[in-house]
């Protein structure tokens, strides 16, 4: 059946037509037609995660922030009003949403052991104190004191540094903070990459 425009129209104001007849109230239905989906949602601004573009991101969260409430991410947009995308969004950014509400999206650390095969939950905690450990420990076994000429370098080359798209000037500036007083020296961030 080649069913045209105009056709489908005609079929969907009848149907509507009909349906009232039979003692349907459309009103709910046509008011709720009227509005838009993120007319009730907070607004969040952000930055698209996915490469060194760093285009700007507005996230709209249906919920009232009460206790018990959890938001949920209902639509993601380009923010007109960022310097760099202007509103505009690549496939990626534009999918961001389904990554949000992705019921396979990981929400505490994982963990794999050598020779396990499978990865491993732990709590937050743990993660920070064993990342701790692996840093102490390779900074201690990779750090340099002396050059070859004999010169004071105190610099660690087992470590090494890569800043996000998405990371703030406060979060870049603790990391350098951070990094120099190990005696890092190998630094890089994603923009550049």
């Amino acid at each position: 059946m080649d069913l045209s425009r105009r056709t489908f129209i005609k079929t969907t104001v009848v149907g509507g037509v009909g349906l009232s007849a039979f003692g349907f109230d459309l009103a709910p239905v046509y008011a709720q037609t009227q509005g838009l989906k993120i007319d009730r949602t907070t607004e969040t601004r952000s930055t698209c995660p996915y490469c060194s573009v760093s285009c700007g991101v507005i996230i709209h969260t249906i919920g009232d922030r009460a206790k018990n409430v959890t938001p949920q991410v209902i639509h993601v947009e380009g923010d007109p009003d960022h310097p760099i995308n202007r509103g505009t969004l690549c496939p990626k950014g534009a999918s961001l949403e389904d990554d949000i509400n992705n019921d396979r999206r990981l929400l505490k650390p994982q963990v794999r052991r050598p020779g396990a095969q499978d990865w491993e939950d732990i709590s937050w905690d743990q993660a920070f104190n064993e990342i701790g450990a692996w840093v102490k420990k390779t900074r201690e076994e990779t750090f340099v004191e002396k050059d070859q000429n004999g010169y004071t370098v105190n610099r660690c080359e087992g470590i090494g540094w890569t800043g996000g798209c998405t990371d703030t000037n406060e979060l870049n500036y603790l990391a350098v903070k951070t990094m120099r007083s190990l005696g890092v020296c190998y630094f890089e961030t994603q923009a550049r990459v």
